[in-house]
């Protein structure tokens, strides 16, 4: 069947991109590095921003837009941060073409050429706070806590749809303090809501932790992850909450007088999520049918596939199946009746299966006449024959148990791939078999760097959950004393 996608044991890689490819999430487009995302990608992004936009706000942060150019000499202000980035970042010289006078079409007007080279937004830390200059002013402005949905550009020369594209959407939140208590307890909050989100919508087990210094964002005092893992055992960085500290603030001259009068400057955080986790959803719970969605996320939840011989019998079914929808839909479920005359029900079973849709019903003259219908659940690909009396309020349970099950069934599989360390020949074979590594560190860039270039392995994260890793010890590679253990893996 043309639908039918490489196997994960055969080639992981393009068992990922035939799932992207063929469950009609994305495709590539006309423009190197970039992503078309399709209608049916697109909609479980809006899930995502729904449930996200809701959780955000409920934490008082309001939405806002900022502009997608940034002056190039925004840049030069914060140091670290345009280290970070000044290598993927798109840059706009002028502001127009004109024809070619050798016939060679269209050319850039070389004299519309911009006084300031602006640069396509990659993050949008310094065009924020020098908006920010121009709302603060005293205590009683902050604090200040926004966000915007967008786009953004970072020119990667190896490209991945999802994971790593020259453009991809996300949010980013950035907020302003009094304290830097505040500021803190504002990143920390922002990185349990997205834990709590990975958790509980995504069905993904996440472990928070901070980063390494080396792994921290450019200009950060300290950033807070959710990494993740996946089937082929590598890490993947799902979202970030970054205490910027005074850094933005100072290069900005944004200050507030406080209470007691005096001017101080701000302190500020920022944070983010992307169109990664659509590449994370598909790489934590696929399998070699294809996608496997969490209800909580799936555009459709339920199919509803007729079985007919007949236009009569066609008829009964699908009248049938618009008062079982309707049920369903009263208990908040998204329901599809597949009623294409023109293709055969196994070609549909295959399809929606392809697509991950978490439970299928089947319903032909024969069930009809019995009052039964067909259950399929995704997760575990088992059917069932139940009886249509009360079907809606099983369905509508049984959604709740495969979100569970999806969840359990990752957590089991990143428990079964986690482990202690401590021989540095050990480290070097299991890392490279698809692992989590808790490994003692000594705390030093120059050991971390070092690991990395012999192995590529990074720090993922120092957990604050999940795992209990204070405790004395040696570096895993340098041997030298160690406070606590951190999470070693190769990454996305």
């Amino acid at each position: 069947m043309a639908k039918e996608v490489t196997s994960r044991s055969e080639n992981y890689s393009q068992w990922y991109n035939d799932l992207a490819l063929k469950a009609d999430l994305a495709e590539q487009s006309a423009v190197r590095g970039c992503m078309v995302i399709k209608p049916y990608g697109y909609a479980i992004w809006e899930k995502m921003q729904s449930v996200l936009d809701g959780m955000f706000k409920k934490t008082g942060v309001q939405n806002a837009y900022f502009p997608l150019f940034i002056p190039k000499s925004f840049f030069s202000r914060e140091a670290e941060h345009v280290a970070g980035f000044a290598k993927e970042c798109a840059v706009v010289t002028h502001h127009r073409l004109m024809n070619d006078p050798d016939g060679k079409g269209v050319i850039v007007d070389p004299e519309a050429k911009l006084e300031e080279e602006l640069i396509v937004r990659p993050t949008s830390e310094t065009i924020i706070w020098s908006t920010y200059k121009n709302w603060i002013k005293s205590w009683r402005d902050l604090p200040l806590l926004c966000n915007q949905w967008c786009n953004v550009v970072r020119w990667e020369m190896r490209t991945r749809l999802f994971l790593r594209t020259a453009e991809f959407l996300w949010q980013e939140g950035h907020t302003a303090h009094a304290t830097a208590a505040e500021a803190e307890a504002k990143a920390n909050e922002m990185v349990q809501v997205y834990a709590r989100f990975a958790r509980e919508v995504m069905a993904l087990p996440v472990i928070v932790g901070h980063k390494s210094p080396n792994e921290r964002f450019a200009g950060a005092l300290d950033t807070l992850t959710i990494e993740a893992m996946m089937q082929d055992g590598k890490a993947l960085q799902a979202g970030t909450s970054h205490f910027l500290g005074q850094n933005f603030a100072k290069s900005f001259d944004v200050t507030f007088t406080n209470k007691e009068g005096k001017e101080e400057y701000v302190w500020a955080t920022s944070w983010g999520v992307s169109t990664r986790l659509m590449g994370a959803l598909i790489m934590a719970h696929g399998d070699d049918n294809g996608l496997v969605l969490p209800p909580a996320l799936a555009p459709i939840q339920v199919v509803m596939v007729p079985i007919f011989k007949t236009p009569e019998e066609m008829a009964a079914v699908l009248e049938k199946m618009a008062q079982v929808k309707a049920g369903l839909e009263a208990l908040g479920h998204s329901v599809k009746i597949d009623d294409r005359d023109t293709l055969r029900p196994g070609f549909k079973f295959a399809e929606w299966e392809l697509k991950g849709v978490p439970v299928r019903l089947a319903m032909g003259a024969r069930d009809l006449a019995a009052g039964t219908v067909e259950v399929a659940r995704r997760d575990t690909l088992e059917k069932e024959t139940m009886a249509l009396e009360g079907i809606e309020a099983h369905i509508s349970a049984l959604l709740g148990e495969i979100q569970q099950n999806i969840y359990n069934k990752a957590l089991a599989f990143r428990e079964a791939n986690v482990e202690k360390c401590d021989s540095w020949d050990e480290f070097k074979e299991k890392i490279q078999s698809g692992k989590f590594l808790l490994c003692h560190w000594d705390g030093t860039a120059e050991t971390e760097q070092a690991i990395k270039d012999e192995t590529k392995a990074t720090i993922r994260c120092i957990p604050v959950d999940s795992y209990v890793c204070e405790e004395e010890g040696r570096d895993i590679y340098s041997g030298k004393p160690s406070h606590q253990r951190v999470v070693f893996a190769i990454s996305y």
